[in-house]
C-alpha cells in the first residue's frame, strides 16, 4: 500500500497503466482537472494497438467485431456518463464524458451511443487490427484499464475502459461501464476501479462496496481484500481473476487482486513505479 499524500495522484491498472499514468499526469501538470487527468489517461491505452484488451486493437466478440465500453466520474458532485457496446469509435472514454456533459442521461448503448458519438464530432474508425483479426488469438483478456486521479486540491475523478473478454456474445457487457461497478468516485470518501471478470465484479457492486467501506473507516487495502472476499463468497468459478485498485481522498494507494498477477501504475510528485499488488489466492 502506497502512503497517503497531499499532492497530486494518478493510478492505472496493469502494466500498461503506465501510459496511463504518463498521459494523465501531464494533463493534471498543466493545470488540468481530475477529469480530464483520467480522460487523457484512459484515451492513451484506448489508441495504443499493443493493448488488446482497451479500445483500438482490442479483441472482437464471437462476430469478429469489436465492441467497447466505458465510463467516467466526477468525484466532486457524482456525475457520470457511460457507453456501452459501442462499435467502430477508437476513444469510447472521452464519449462517456460528452455523456456526462453534453445529455441528461448516464448510460448510453449500442446504435444509440454511436448516433450520440457521431452527433458530437467523433468518427468512426476501423477497431480490430491485423493481429486482433487472427483468430489463432483466442484468448479470453479481460485486462480493463481503470484510471484514479486525485489532485493538490483533494478533487477526485475515475474512468474505465475495456473491449471486454474476447469472443464474448455480441452485447454482452461487463462492469466497466456499470458505475458502482467497474468505478465509483466520491471526493468525501476516494475512487476505485474493478478490472478482472466483470461478472463476478457486478454481482457485488465491486467499486461501491470499496468506497463504502471505506468511508466507515475501513482502510483501502482491507476495503479491497474485503470487496475481494465478498467474490469469493458467491463465485461459481473456482479461481476468478478479479481486482480492485483504491485511492483514499488523502491519496493513500491500495490494489489486491484475487490471483497472482495483478500489478498497477503509480505516479505521484513526478515519479512512475509499478507496484506488483498482493494477492488472496495460490492457484
Amino acid at each position: 500500500m502506497a502512503p497517503a499524500t497531499s499532492a497530486s495522484c494518478v493510478v492505472a491498472t496493469w502494466e500498461f497503466g503506465r501510459i496511463a499514468v504518463a498521459a494523465a499526469s501531464k494533463a493534471l501538470a498543466g493545470g488540468g482537472h481530475p477529469l480530464d487527468a483520467v480522460e487523457k489517461g484512459a484515451n492513451a491505452v484506448e489508441l495504443d494497438p499493443s493493448v488488446n484488451s482497451v479500445g483500438y486493437g482490442g479483441m472482437p466478440n464471437a462476430a469478429g467485431v469489436v465492441e467497447v465500453d466505458a465510463a467516467i466520474m466526477r468525484g466532486s458532485d457524482l456525475r457520470a456518463g457511460s457507453v456501452a457496446a459501442l462499435q467502430r469509435i477508437r476513444t469510447p472514454t472521452s464519449v462517456a464524458r460528452a455523456v456526462l456533459e453534453k445529455s441528461r442521461h448516464v448510460m448510453l448503448v449500442g446504435d444509440g451511443a454511436l448516433a450520440f458519438a457521431l452527433m458530437h464530432g467523433f468518427k468512426e474508425e476501423e477497431l480490430l487490427t491485423d493481429e486482433t483479426r487472427n483468430t489463432a488469438l483466442r484468448r479470453a483478456v479481460h485486462d480493463t484499464v481503470g484510471v484514479i486521479a486525485v489532485d493538490a486540491n483533494g478533487r477526485l475523478a475515475a474512468a474505465c475502459s475495456t473491449s471486454g473478454t474476447a469472443w464474448k456474445l455480441p452485447g454482452r457487457v461487463g462492469d466497466s461501464p456499470l458505475i458502482g461497478g467497474g468505478l465509483y468516485a466520491d471526493d468525501s470518501v476516494g475512487a476505485a476501479v474493478g478490472t478482472g471478470v466483470g461478472e463476478e465484479i457486478m454481482k457485488v457492486c465491486g467499486s461501491f462496496l470499496v468506497i463504502e467501506l471505506m468511508r466507515a473507516g475501513v482502510e483501502p487495502e482491507e476495503a479491497c481484500r474485503e470487496a475481494l472476499q465478498r467474490i469469493l463468497l458467491t463465485t461459481q468459478d473456482e479461481f476468478p481473476q478479479a481486482a480492485f485498485l483504491a485511492l483514499r481522498a488523502d491519496g493513500e494507494v491500495a490494489g489486491v487482486s484475487i490471483l497472482p498477477g495483478f500489478s498497477y501504475a503509480l505516479a505521484t510528485d513526478g515519479e512512475t513505479q509499478l507496484v506488483a499488488a498482493p494477492h488472496l489466492v495460490e492457484p
